[in-house]
């Protein structure tokens, strides 16, 4: 089974946006007994707290829930997944600190698997949960793609 784990500061906006709409892919293409998919945070600033308001909103529009999906911090067993993906540089240098020469899977941003070299915005900042939607979506429908090629 692949394991993906997407991250970013909080885990009520980006990353939790990014699993549920990969969850959603990978149930549309009858993947779900082959790829795991889960998200955490860099903090513990938001534990325990629902999906943000706004990508819960985002989310509800396009048909994808997130009922039952709270802010968890990253935590070791979280190493074992093949991909953990940051929404942006700074989630990507706290993940490396984490893991501190530990084994661990693929560290990316995820728009890396869209050809882009670019960060995904905090909606929390911004307040464009359309815009920051539409990176992870790009992004999903990139790593979707590259997991059906090198790992399935």
């Amino acid at each position: 089974m692949v394991k993906v784990l997407f991250v970013c500061l909080g885990n009520i906006c980006r990353s939790p946006m990014a699993e549920a709409v990969f969850k959603d892919m990978v149930t549309r293409e009858g993947l779900s007994d082959k790829i795991y998919v889960d998200s955490a945070a860099t903090s513990s600033w938001e534990q325990g707290n629902p999906v943000h308001q706004g990508t819960r909103q985002k989310l509800k529009e396009v048909g994808i829930r997130t009922e039952g999906m709270y802010s968890r911090q990253l935590q070791d067993d979280d190493l074992s997944a093949d991909y953990i993906i940051g929404m942006d540089n700074s989630n990507i240098k706290n993940i490396h600190t984490f893991i501190q020469n530990r084994a661990s899977g693929t560290v990316c941003k995820l728009l890396e698997f869209a050809g882009e070299n670019r960060e995904i915005d905090d909606p929390w900042y911004t307040g464009d949960f359309e815009k920051t939607y539409q990176d992870v979506l790009k992004g999903c429908q990139g790593l979707l793609a590259f997991i059906k090629a090198h790992n399935l």
